[in-house]
């Protein structure tokens, strides 16, 4: 048996785009993921299909699992010669008992890396304007666990914390808070000194408390806030105010699922969260495109490419599939030279683009009614029209091009959507909070249904393409709806920004 591995990554705070590469390259290479419940569900998203996921909780207050039974999990999984990453909140060195995960693995001789993860330490605070040191108000910063045990009393050397001059940073301290604030004024330090309470930093639903060491307990009691929070007490909390910049941006407090197929997701995301969206990427289809023994006997159109005037492309999903297969059967687009190549919308344009190929005929609604009419008033009787798309294609595309003229048309499946059965990961949270949800076809939100059947759906508000998906969404028991101009990225997040 190989021998196997454990990965100690650090997750971050919760931001997707706070995960290191290197991070990012490890997670999508395992075959088991430990994980604990800090992580940020973005990043939970990313783990593999094929992986073996175990919950390890880690929550503050709820341990799922033992410390001493985790590191015998990642011991017995290494040695049944598995590559596993052992993924923590933030860095697994800060607070993380990365360093007792390690220990039984060192004993045994198993092989291990550590990818070090961004601190909430340092990114909360600045996603919050406050620079954590600051020439004018502080010249280091120390890194503080406010974790007590229940019932037991806070130990922390209040005398020497008070006496510093910088900035201090309480992580796991939320229960502790009067506790910590009542310490430091006890052992000296001003009761004026700016304090601050950070909750959920980086992700949508981010909120702070600015205040002084006196009163923030008071505060936090006026107006509670949740948990994963940090403390920052220090000059450089009165610089929040002046300093923030994530809640100016379009879309920041939002937090929308964007149901694409994987493959199709990336340029929408990153719109997305660049206009300071949290974006969870929940992909409830994939795409099976069929190899050339698998086509159904529909597959003898490709061997006469040259004799179709016509070449119609419905998704991008069906440019990519279709190409695969004439680069599987040693086929070249040339022997397509006289036709005319018709598309359903931009993206499946810009797609077509890839491959050295502009459309020439494209409808000003996307969707495939209008594509059919398209065509169809383009084309002559007599015309051969090739469509290689997925095998439960609408038929109203066929149906419009053939009430205008007599033609020979042969629709060629050569990929399946696949509804998911369920998520890579549970998320119990997912629905409980107010969210916006992107389907761009029926089929995301037929697999958004068969993925999270039994979900409370009334705080989500549905996002769609074309006057079918809204159809779909509002029949799947979405209430709120909404529909893009277009088929396209830029109308997707231009509706988004009008909500």
């Amino acid at each position: 048996m190989n021998q196997g591995k454990v990965w100690l990554v650090g997750a971050g705070p919760s931001d997707a785009e706070l995960l290191t590469v290197k991070a990012k390259r490890v997670l999508e290479q395992a075959e088991v993921v430990v994980y604990d419940r800090l992580v940020g569900d973005s990043i939970l998203l990313m783990m593999p299909d094929t992986a073996e996921k175990i919950d390890a909780g880690k929550r503050s207050g709820n341990h799922t699992m033992p410390q001493e039974e985790m590191n015998r999990l990642l011991l017995r999984k290494a040695q049944e010669g598995k590559r596993v990453v052992r993924l923590k909140g933030g860095d697994p060195f800060l607070f993380g008992r990365g360093g007792e995960e390690l220990t039984l693995l060192a004993e045994h001789g198993i092989p291990y890396e550590v990818v070090p993860g961004v601190t909430s330490a340092i990114a909360v605070p600045a996603y919050n304007g406050i620079p954590i040191t600051h020439r004018d108000f502080a010249s280091s910063v120390h890194i503080i666990t406010g974790h007590k045990k229940k019932d037991e009393p806070l130990e922390l050397d209040f005398a020497t914390l008070a006496k510093l001059e910088g900035t201090l940073v309480f992580l796991m301290g939320v229960s502790a808070l009067g506790d910590i604030c009542d310490g430091l004024i006890h052992a000296g330090k001003a009761k004026d000194t700016p304090a601050a309470l950070l909750s959920r930093g980086t992700t949508s639903r981010q909120a702070r408390l600015v205040s002084t060491l006196e009163k923030l307990p008071e505060e936090l009691h006026a107006h509670p806030l949740m948990t994963p929070a940090i403390i920052v007490i220090g000059e450089v909390c009165a610089l929040a105010d002046q300093f923030e910049w994530y809640e100016k941006l379009p879309l920041s407090g939002k937090k929308i699922i964007v149901t694409r197929p994987r493959e199709r997701q990336e340029e929408l995301s990153q719109r997305l969260r660049s206009l300071g969206a949290e974006v969870l990427e929940l992909p409830t289809i994939s795409i099976a495109p069929y190899r050339a023994e698998e086509l159904p006997e529909q597959g003898a159109a490709l061997e006469e490419l040259e004799s179709y005037q016509y070449l119609v492309f419905t998704s991008p999903s069906g440019v990519d599939c279709f190409f695969a297969l004439l680069r599987e059967k040693k086929m070249d687009i040339r022997r397509f030279c006289a036709g005319k190549i018709a598309v359903i919308g931009a993206g499946t344009a810009s797609r077509l683009q890839n491959y050295g190929l502009m459309a020439d005929l494209m409808p000003e609604i996307y969707d495939a009614v209008h594509l059919g009419k398209c065509v169809g008033a383009d084309c002559k009787d007599g015309d051969r029209i090739l469509i290689p798309r997925a095998r439960l294609g609408s038929q109203a595309l066929i149906g419009e091009i053939t009430a205008q003229k007599k033609v020979t048309i042969a629709d060629l499946p050569i990929y399946d959507t696949i509804e998911k059965e369920s998520p890579v990961v549970e998320l119990p949270d997912l629905t409980k909070e107010e969210a916006m949800i992107v389907f761009t076809s029926a089929s995301t939100v037929r697999g958004f249904r068969k993925m999270m059947a039994d979900a409370d759906i009334s705080r989500l508000q549905a996002v769609c393409i074309g006057a079918q998906t809204k159809e779909a969404a509002e029949k799947a028991g979405f209430t709120n709806v909404c529909v893009a101009a277009e088929a396209t990225v830029d109308a997707i997040v231009s509706v988004i920004e009008e909500q």
